[in-house]
């Protein structure tokens, strides 16, 4: 494919095709000095980005972003696999053939004669082949659950698979007194002025709470997107009502701040 092919293909068959054509055109010389110069290592922090990007385009509910966003993170993918096929270490098309080889193995109920019909055997059953898979059998039960992920998503992670094995609490009650007695426990490290056992009773506290919104099957991370999206929007309510009375942020008091974050709270709930 030449470049004025790449530029005006329109078949949607061939866009896969054409758009590992442009990534190998922008690495090769007299392409892209930005794209030449990438490593697996210098693209990182946009891998992370743009998965974030399609979270929160997933989280307002805007298709047509979502579906710039995933391809945004579809180029992610190419623009890593082109760097390995580089490099001789392997193409896209192994990555391709790789997920697609493991989806058929871990799904016997569909590709198979695994008797399994519902969505929590579905679970073990993965659970139990991906062990096997990677030679974890003889291997501690979380080894390697969630690693590079966010700590509360990974949190929840760890928990929800303990819970598999029935380490679990029997319900809310109990999870909500381990996050009073953790509470407490928290305000005995802040009254000894202990700065490292306070950071590590706090952290104790915030793993109780991922594992009470795990236990009421919410997920803790879209609750605290949701979180700072409220905080955000009431701090703006707030500044537009200082601004109102002729305050500045830089110029009003705690006080003052405080009175007209009420009133916003106020008139959110009319």
């Amino acid at each position: 494919m030449d470049d004025s092919e790449m530029m005006s293909c329109k078949e949607p068959v061939r866009q896969m095709e054409r758009l590992r054509a442009i990534m190998h055109r922008l690495r090769a010389p007299g392409g892209c000095p930005w794209d030449a110069e990438q490593t697996h290592e210098s693209l990182v922090s946009n891998l992370i980005e743009e998965a974030y990007e399609c979270v929160d385009a997933i989280r307002s509910g805007d298709l047509l972003h979502l579906r710039e966003e995933l391809g945004d993170l579809l180029l992610q993918v190419v623009f890593h696999a082109e760097l390995a096929q580089e490099r001789g270490d392997f193409s896209f098309d192994d990555v391709a053939q790789g997920v697609a080889d493991k989806l058929v193995h871990r799904h016997p109920h569909v590709y198979g004669d695994s008797a399994v019909s519902d969505t929590d055997g579905v679970l073990a059953q993965w659970d139990a082949i991906k062990r096997a898979e990677k030679g974890e059998q003889t291997k501690p039960y979380l080894h390697g659950v969630g690693k590079g992920l966010p700590a509360m998503v990974r949190a929840a992670k760890l928990q929800k698979k303990a819970a598999k094995v029935g380490f679990d609490w029997p319900d809310q009650a109990g999870v909500l007194g381990k996050i009073r007695e953790e509470i407490d426990e928290l305000q005995a490290e802040m009254d000894a002025g202990d700065d490292e056992k306070f950071a590590e009773e706090l952290g104790d506290v915030f793993f109780s709470m991922v594992n009470l919104a795990r236990f009421r099957k919410l997920d803790p991370e879209v609750i605290m997107a949701q979180a700072n999206q409220k905080f955000e929007q009431r701090f703006a309510k707030m500044e537009q009502r200082l601004l109102g009375k002729g305050i500045s942020l830089e110029e009003a008091n705690l006080e003052e701040m405080e009175a007209e974050w009420q009133a916003a709270k106020v008139a959110e709930s009319r």
